[in-house]
């Protein structure tokens, strides 16, 4: 694949789609991960001067906000920093109680989505979504979290590809070396929650090889049950 022509290629239509829509810059979240860092880069290209990080910690790794702020020194990127924890706790305290760990974690990323479209929306801005090919194919992101976003320049580019965009980008190797992990909790990473690594999911996607059985049952089931994630909510016809 030439991944200087694909990363040219994504690089203008994000540009032409701004100019049809009448954006006059974008928002998005900086989670010092490869996706958010890529989707930074491809804003910066296209309004230099009107692209927006936001770094929301919530609950976070102290790592995750120095990667996010080495990405927007890397990039010359503008940046705004959000501590969302006190807002987190206060509702953990005053409503949601139970001990349901992933029920409560995706409370973060949806604490994000809403701050993002404030700022999107005081300053006419859209909002930049992070989720590539292989998050989508899974259903492997918060439903109207960080799926919630205006444009997903990403969602149709395998993560496996994604480093490689990363490197025609210019993105620095920390970021482009880092294991990708949602930041959901300490410790957490992308592949050892869903259990196969991205290069077994990418080549299953494209259909190069299937994995054995046990995974391949595993990524059928997981995209099956998130279907809803990819298309609109139902509604009555009539």
């Amino acid at each position: 694949m030439d991944y200087k022509k694909v990363t040219e290629d994504l690089v203008k239509w994000v540009e032409d789609y701004a100019k049809e829509v009448g954006a006059k810059g974008f928002v998005f979240g900086l989670s010092g991960g490869i996706d958010s860092a890529v989707v930074a880069a491809l804003a910066k290209r296209v309004f230099p001067d009107n692209s927006l990080g936001l770094i929301m910690p919530c609950d976070s790794i102290d790592k995750d906000r120095e990667d996010a702020l080495k990405v927007a020194e890397a990039l010359d990127l503008e940046t705004k920093t959000i501590d969302l924890t006190s807002t987190f706790e206060e509702l953990m305290k005053a409503s949601f109680t139970s001990d349901n760990r992933m029920a409560r974690s995706n409370i973060k990323p949806r604490l994000r989505m809403t701050t993002l479209y404030y700022y999107a929306q005081d300053l006419g801005y859209l909002v930049l979504g992070p989720s590539n090919a292989s998050e989508w194919y899974l259903g492997y992101s918060t439903k109207y979290g960080d799926s919630g976003a205006d444009i997903m320049p990403i969602a149709n580019i395998l993560k496996t590809d994604i480093f490689k965009v990363a490197r025609e980008l210019g993105l620095p190797d920390f970021v482009i070396n880092k294991k990708p992990s949602a930041g959901l909790w300490a410790g957490q990473t992308d592949e050892d929650e869903m259990g196969f690594t991205y290069e077994v999911l990418d080549a299953y996607i494209r259909g190069e090889k299937t994995p054995e059985p046990e995974i391949k049952e595993k990524i059928d089931r997981m995209h099956k049950n998130s279907e809803h994630k990819r298309v609109m909510a139902p509604s009555f016809k009539f």
